[in-house]
């Protein structure tokens, strides 16, 4: 039977292998690689005419129609991880759409989301796609 010292000696052994981490001493963070690299996107954006999310308005029809949006695109199930964190920027009315999918179809369903919401007219869109599987 192990006495309170044992279990407390055992308990700080265990909390300490969690902080630590693994003992092979291997690296368990990913390596990046060029599949996840979107500097060039973040260059584009940088451009001063290029619409970014922190330029979004901040006045209650811009943000009540970015809500809009990003309930519908988070709502539907069949998109991608990707295309539920695609950006929805929203200027006096007008939206802008950025980011990557994976497929031209999650990028018609989004767009047509934002059409809904806001007008056809009104959506520009600058979705990118990936080109690989879900």
């Amino acid at each position: 039977m192990a006495t309170g010292k044992t279990i407390l000696v055992l308990a700080a052994m265990c909390v300490a292998s969690l902080l630590i981490g693994p003992a092979s001493g291997q690296n368990t963070t990913s390596q990046p690689n060029s599949s996840s690299d979107n500097t060039k996107v973040n260059k584009r954006d940088r451009s001063a005419s290029e619409p970014t999310a922190d330029q979004a308005k901040n006045n209650a029809s811009d943000r009540e129609t970015m809500r809009k949006i990003r309930r519908a695109v988070v709502s539907d199930k069949q998109l991608s991880t990707y295309a539920h964190n695609i950006k929805i920027i929203s200027q006096g009315g007008k939206v802008t759409l950025k980011g990557t999918v994976h497929t031209e179809e999650e990028k018609k369903s989004i767009e047509a989301k934002a059409a809904e919401v806001a007008g056809a007219e009104n959506v520009t869109d600058e979705i990118t796609i990936k080109g690989d599987s879900k």
